[in-house]
Protein backbone atom coordinates (compact mmCIF):
# COMPACT_ATOMS: atom_id res chain seq x y z
CA UNK A 1 0.00 0.00 0.00
CA UNK A 2 1.37 3.53 -1.02
CA UNK A 3 1.01 6.12 1.36
CA UNK A 4 0.10 9.69 -0.18
CA UNK A 5 3.69 12.04 1.48
CA UNK A 6 1.86 15.81 2.69
CA UNK A 7 3.87 18.60 3.62
CA UNK A 8 2.39 21.19 5.90
CA UNK A 9 4.43 24.79 5.92
CA UNK A 10 3.21 27.31 8.07
CA UNK A 11 2.71 30.93 7.69
CA UNK A 12 3.92 34.61 8.99
CA UNK A 13 4.52 35.51 12.48
CA UNK A 14 6.06 33.68 15.46
CA UNK A 15 5.50 30.11 15.47
CA UNK A 16 6.37 27.02 17.53
CA UNK A 17 6.70 23.94 16.24
CA UNK A 18 4.29 22.01 17.47
CA UNK A 19 1.79 24.80 14.75
CA UNK A 20 0.91 21.96 12.67
CA UNK A 21 -1.01 19.94 15.47
CA UNK A 22 -4.28 21.36 15.11
CA UNK A 23 -4.51 21.02 11.38
CA UNK A 24 -3.21 17.41 11.54
CA UNK A 25 -5.77 16.25 14.26
CA UNK A 26 -8.40 17.68 12.09
CA UNK A 27 -7.21 16.43 8.66
CA UNK A 28 -6.73 12.97 10.23
CA UNK A 29 -10.49 13.16 11.68
CA UNK A 30 -11.87 13.94 8.36
CA UNK A 31 -9.83 12.00 6.56
CA UNK A 32 -11.26 8.92 8.39
CA UNK A 33 -14.34 9.92 7.73
CA UNK A 34 -14.18 10.87 4.32
CA UNK A 35 -12.41 7.20 4.24
CA UNK A 36 -15.65 5.94 6.36
CA UNK A 37 -13.04 3.87 8.15
CA UNK A 38 -11.26 4.55 11.74
CA UNK A 39 -7.37 5.02 11.42
CA UNK A 40 -7.30 5.03 7.60
CA UNK A 41 -5.19 8.71 8.10
CA UNK A 42 -2.53 6.83 10.22
CA UNK A 43 -2.10 4.27 7.11
CA UNK A 44 -2.76 6.52 4.37
CA UNK A 45 -0.91 9.55 4.90
CA UNK A 46 2.14 10.61 5.95
CA UNK A 47 2.35 14.13 7.16
CA UNK A 48 5.81 15.95 7.69
CA UNK A 49 5.68 19.83 8.77
CA UNK A 50 7.68 22.04 7.93
CA UNK A 51 8.91 24.53 10.20
CA UNK A 52 11.44 27.44 8.95
CA UNK A 53 10.48 30.23 11.47
CA UNK A 54 13.94 29.96 13.08
CA UNK A 55 15.53 30.99 10.08
CA UNK A 56 14.76 34.18 10.80
CA UNK A 57 13.01 34.24 14.62
CA UNK A 58 16.75 34.77 16.56
CA UNK A 59 17.60 37.67 14.22
CA UNK A 60 14.08 38.93 14.39
CA UNK A 61 13.96 39.01 18.44
CA UNK A 62 17.63 40.95 18.46
CA UNK A 63 15.89 44.09 16.42
CA UNK A 64 12.88 43.79 18.60
CA UNK A 65 15.73 43.99 21.50
CA UNK A 66 17.75 46.88 20.14
CA UNK A 67 14.76 48.81 18.54
CA UNK A 68 11.97 48.72 20.88
CA UNK A 69 12.70 46.89 24.27
CA UNK A 70 16.13 49.01 24.77
CA UNK A 71 14.55 52.24 23.38
CA UNK A 72 11.31 51.69 25.99
CA UNK A 73 9.33 52.44 22.44
CA UNK A 74 5.32 52.77 23.46
CA UNK A 75 3.04 49.55 22.23
CA UNK A 76 5.89 46.79 22.23
CA UNK A 77 3.84 43.49 22.26
CA UNK A 78 1.96 45.08 19.06
CA UNK A 79 5.68 46.44 17.70
CA UNK A 80 7.08 42.66 18.80
CA UNK A 81 4.08 41.22 16.47
CA UNK A 82 5.04 43.79 13.57
CA UNK A 83 8.05 42.47 13.75
CA UNK A 84 8.28 39.13 13.26
CA UNK A 85 5.08 39.25 10.85
CA UNK A 86 7.13 42.13 8.53
CA UNK A 87 10.83 41.15 8.97
CA UNK A 88 9.42 37.46 7.53
CA UNK A 89 8.33 38.65 4.63
CA UNK A 90 11.25 41.45 4.05
CA UNK A 91 14.25 38.65 5.01
CA UNK A 92 12.53 35.80 2.74
CA UNK A 93 13.12 38.39 -0.65
CA UNK A 94 15.83 36.96 -2.35
CA UNK A 95 19.09 38.10 -3.28
CA UNK A 96 21.12 38.00 -6.00
CA UNK A 97 24.09 36.31 -3.96
CA UNK A 98 23.39 32.21 -2.83
CA UNK A 99 23.18 31.14 0.86
CA UNK A 100 20.84 33.62 2.47
CA UNK A 101 17.54 33.60 3.55
CA UNK A 102 15.53 32.51 0.53
CA UNK A 103 18.01 29.50 0.46
CA UNK A 104 17.76 28.28 3.96
CA UNK A 105 13.68 28.63 4.16
CA UNK A 106 13.71 26.51 0.66
CA UNK A 107 16.50 23.89 2.26
CA UNK A 108 13.89 23.37 5.19
CA UNK A 109 11.20 22.54 2.65
CA UNK A 110 13.96 20.10 1.03
CA UNK A 111 14.84 18.14 4.46
CA UNK A 112 11.09 17.85 4.75
CA UNK A 113 10.83 16.11 1.11
CA UNK A 114 14.04 14.07 1.96
CA UNK A 115 12.36 12.83 5.24
CA UNK A 116 8.95 11.80 2.73
CA UNK A 117 10.73 10.40 0.24
CA UNK A 118 13.48 8.08 2.33
CA UNK A 119 9.99 7.06 4.19
CA UNK A 120 7.73 6.32 1.82
CA UNK A 121 9.91 5.88 -1.22
CA UNK A 122 11.17 8.40 -4.32
CA UNK A 123 8.12 8.00 -6.16
CA UNK A 124 5.73 8.90 -4.02
CA UNK A 125 2.97 11.30 -4.42
CA UNK A 126 3.54 14.73 -3.11
CA UNK A 127 0.63 16.73 -1.50
CA UNK A 128 1.53 20.69 -0.08
CA UNK A 129 -0.72 22.48 2.65
CA UNK A 130 0.52 25.93 3.05
CA UNK A 131 -0.66 29.21 5.15
CA UNK A 132 0.10 32.34 4.20
CA UNK A 133 3.47 33.32 3.15
CA UNK A 134 3.79 29.27 3.50
CA UNK A 135 2.05 29.17 0.24
CA UNK A 136 4.36 31.97 -1.26
CA UNK A 137 7.38 29.68 -0.32
CA UNK A 138 5.83 26.61 -1.97
CA UNK A 139 5.09 28.38 -4.53
CA UNK A 140 9.02 29.92 -5.43
CA UNK A 141 10.22 26.48 -4.27
CA UNK A 142 8.53 24.65 -7.15
CA UNK A 143 8.64 27.49 -9.09
CA UNK A 144 12.76 27.28 -9.31
CA UNK A 145 12.03 23.45 -9.83
CA UNK A 146 9.86 23.70 -12.88
CA UNK A 147 12.37 26.39 -14.15
CA UNK A 148 15.23 25.66 -13.71
CA UNK A 149 18.04 28.50 -13.35
CA UNK A 150 20.85 29.03 -10.57
CA UNK A 151 18.33 29.43 -7.88
CA UNK A 152 17.12 25.68 -7.81
CA UNK A 153 16.84 24.48 -4.48
CA UNK A 154 19.36 22.25 -2.67
CA UNK A 155 18.04 19.07 -3.08
CA UNK A 156 19.14 16.56 -0.82
CA UNK A 157 19.01 13.44 -3.09
CA UNK A 158 18.60 14.32 -7.07
CA UNK A 159 17.94 10.60 -7.52
CA UNK A 160 14.07 10.33 -5.57
CA UNK A 161 11.48 12.18 -8.09
CA UNK A 162 9.56 13.32 -5.22
CA UNK A 163 12.85 15.49 -4.03
CA UNK A 164 12.79 16.92 -7.34
CA UNK A 165 9.19 17.33 -6.94
CA UNK A 166 8.14 15.58 -9.93
CA UNK A 167 5.50 13.99 -8.32
CA UNK A 168 3.76 17.37 -6.74
CA UNK A 169 0.31 16.30 -7.04
CA UNK A 170 -2.00 18.46 -5.13
CA UNK A 171 -1.71 22.19 -3.80
CA UNK A 172 -3.62 23.25 -0.99
CA UNK A 173 -3.32 26.66 -0.45
CA UNK A 174 -4.90 28.85 2.24
CA UNK A 175 -4.65 32.66 3.50
CA UNK A 176 -2.26 33.60 1.08
CA UNK A 177 -0.34 36.99 0.32
CA UNK A 178 0.77 35.47 -3.10
CA UNK A 179 -1.49 38.24 -5.08
CA UNK A 180 0.38 41.17 -3.17
CA UNK A 181 3.75 39.33 -4.60
CA UNK A 182 2.81 39.85 -8.28
CA UNK A 183 3.39 43.81 -7.77
CA UNK A 184 7.62 42.52 -7.70
CA UNK A 185 7.21 41.60 -11.42
CA UNK A 186 6.10 43.58 -14.71
CA UNK A 187 4.42 40.02 -15.81
CA UNK A 188 3.13 37.30 -13.63
CA UNK A 189 1.94 35.15 -15.70
CA UNK A 190 4.08 31.51 -15.02
CA UNK A 191 1.92 29.79 -12.04
CA UNK A 192 3.44 26.58 -11.08
CA UNK A 193 1.86 23.67 -12.47
CA UNK A 194 0.01 20.99 -10.20
CA UNK A 195 0.25 18.05 -10.80
CA UNK A 196 4.16 18.81 -11.81
CA UNK A 197 4.61 18.93 -15.57
CA UNK A 198 6.28 15.18 -14.88
CA UNK A 199 3.91 13.93 -12.40
CA UNK A 200 2.54 11.57 -15.71
CA UNK A 201 5.83 9.74 -16.11
CA UNK A 202 5.59 8.32 -12.07
CA UNK A 203 2.13 8.32 -11.98
CA UNK A 204 0.57 7.61 -15.28
CA UNK A 205 -2.98 9.44 -15.45
CA UNK A 206 -3.46 10.77 -12.22
CA UNK A 207 -4.65 14.24 -12.32
CA UNK A 208 -3.81 16.94 -9.46
CA UNK A 209 -5.58 19.90 -8.51
CA UNK A 210 -4.51 23.33 -7.14
CA UNK A 211 -7.20 24.79 -4.67
CA UNK A 212 -7.02 28.08 -2.83
CA UNK A 213 -8.71 28.69 0.61
CA UNK A 214 -9.45 32.24 1.69
CA UNK A 215 -12.01 34.20 4.01
CA UNK A 216 -13.48 37.54 2.64
CA UNK A 217 -12.45 39.04 6.49
CA UNK A 218 -8.86 38.21 6.30
CA UNK A 219 -6.87 41.00 4.98
CA UNK A 220 -3.64 38.77 4.47
CA UNK A 221 -5.91 36.22 2.68
CA UNK A 222 -7.23 36.53 -1.03
CA UNK A 223 -8.39 34.44 -4.19
CA UNK A 224 -5.85 33.18 -6.73
CA UNK A 225 -7.68 33.13 -10.13
CA UNK A 226 -8.16 37.08 -10.56
CA UNK A 227 -4.54 37.37 -10.69
CA UNK A 228 -4.42 36.42 -14.35
CA UNK A 229 -5.71 34.16 -17.21
CA UNK A 230 -2.47 32.11 -16.17
CA UNK A 231 -3.64 31.89 -12.73
CA UNK A 232 -7.32 31.09 -13.93
CA UNK A 233 -5.95 28.06 -15.61
CA UNK A 234 -3.45 26.73 -12.77
CA UNK A 235 -5.91 27.50 -9.82
CA UNK A 236 -9.11 24.90 -9.58
CA UNK A 237 -10.71 26.22 -7.34
CA UNK A 238 -10.55 29.50 -5.24
CA UNK A 239 -12.82 28.33 -2.03
CA UNK A 240 -14.23 31.12 0.00
CA UNK A 241 -14.95 29.86 3.52
CA UNK A 242 -15.26 31.59 7.02
CA UNK A 243 -11.71 31.01 9.12
CA UNK A 244 -11.66 30.33 12.61
CA UNK A 245 -14.81 30.66 15.69
CA UNK A 246 -17.50 33.01 15.90
CA UNK A 247 -14.97 35.36 18.40
CA UNK A 248 -12.98 36.19 15.21
CA UNK A 249 -14.29 34.65 11.85
CA UNK A 250 -16.10 38.22 11.50
CA UNK A 251 -11.97 40.26 12.05
CA UNK A 252 -8.92 40.20 10.50
CA UNK A 253 -8.14 37.95 12.94
CA UNK A 254 -9.53 35.39 11.05
CA UNK A 255 -6.06 34.77 9.26
CA UNK A 256 -5.00 32.53 12.21
CA UNK A 257 -8.10 30.52 12.48
CA UNK A 258 -7.97 28.53 8.28
CA UNK A 259 -6.33 25.28 10.55
CA UNK A 260 -9.48 24.78 12.62
CA UNK A 261 -11.81 25.63 9.69
CA UNK A 262 -13.91 21.73 8.90
CA UNK A 263 -14.96 23.28 5.64
CA UNK A 264 -10.89 23.70 4.18
CA UNK A 265 -9.74 20.33 6.10
CA UNK A 266 -12.82 18.68 4.67
CA UNK A 267 -12.26 19.50 0.99
CA UNK A 268 -8.31 19.01 1.95
CA UNK A 269 -9.37 15.46 3.04
CA UNK A 270 -11.77 14.72 0.04
CA UNK A 271 -8.69 15.37 -2.20
CA UNK A 272 -6.18 13.11 -0.40
CA UNK A 273 -8.29 10.65 -0.35
CA UNK A 274 -9.21 11.03 -3.64
CA UNK A 275 -5.27 10.80 -4.88
CA UNK A 276 -4.71 7.66 -2.39
CA UNK A 277 -7.75 5.43 -3.73
CA UNK A 278 -6.30 6.47 -7.41
CA UNK A 279 -2.56 5.36 -6.81
CA UNK A 280 -4.13 2.40 -4.34
CA UNK A 281 -6.75 1.31 -7.41
CA UNK A 282 -5.13 -1.94 -8.00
Amino acid sequence: MTRVAVMVIHGLGMQKEDYADTLISRLNKEFDQVMVLPGAAAACLDIEPVFWADVFAEKEEELYQKLVKDQVLNYQLLRRFIIHYLADAVAYQPVENHGHHYDAVHATLSKAMHALSGRNGPETPLCVIAHSLGAVIASNFFYDLQFPSDRVPSIIDPNSALERGDTLTAFYSFGTTLPLWSLRYHEFNRPIAVPSPLADTYLPGISGEWVNFYDRNDILGYPLKPIDPAYEAAVKEDIEIHAGGWLVQWSPLSHSGYFDSSTMNRRIAQGLARIWTWVNRS
